[in-house]
């Protein structure tokens, strides 16, 4: 894998995804449960292109109230047969997950996997965002998990493009 020779375009459809690069403050809150007290999330995300363009990085590094968690994920590129972008997440306590993001005509993306999915609404002036987490232990039976939100604290100019 040397040489321009090879190089090719990024699909058009990862475009979309420059909606999300940038720092983000991000802060939000576990749903409390039965037996696990709600836990406070405070931190932040950030997304920047890989060379080429083909994958966004995104790197979350935040306090589950004493707990550190780093995340490092790959978003893309843009599969056409599913119309999805496949997400594939690593973290520092030795988890790895896989996840599909599409998003809709209105800018709404969902983040779904076996046992976790989301919805994530971006501002119009794209300088905020706010997510809905949900969990599932059987596979049908979903949960209210957490709710995050985020606001910029760099545009995407600062990790753009190095």
């Amino acid at each position: 894998m040397s040489g321009d020779d090879n190089a090719r375009a990024p699909r058009s459809e990862n475009q979309r995804l420059n909606a999300l690069v940038g720092r983000w403050r991000s802060q939000g809150c576990t749903a409390a449960t039965a037996i696990e007290p709600a836990i406070r999330i405070a931190g932040s995300d950030t997304y920047e292109w890989l060379a080429g363009e083909h994958f966004l990085i995104h790197r979350v590094d935040v306090r589950m109230n004493e707990e550190h968690v780093e995340v490092i994920e790959m978003i893309g590129p843009y599969d056409p047969a599913s119309r999805t972008y496949p997400m594939r997440s690593f973290d520092n306590q030795g988890n790895f997950a896989t996840m599909w993001a599409s998003v809709d005509d209105r800018g709404v993306w969902t983040f779904a996997g076996e046992t976790e999915r989301a919805t994530l609404v971006i501002a119009e002036d794209g300088e905020s965002m706010a997510a809905e987490w949900e969990r599932t232990d059987d596979g049908s039976n979903w949960r209210h998990w957490m709710d995050m939100s985020f606001v910029r604290a760099s545009g995407p100019s600062a990790v753009l493009r190095g």
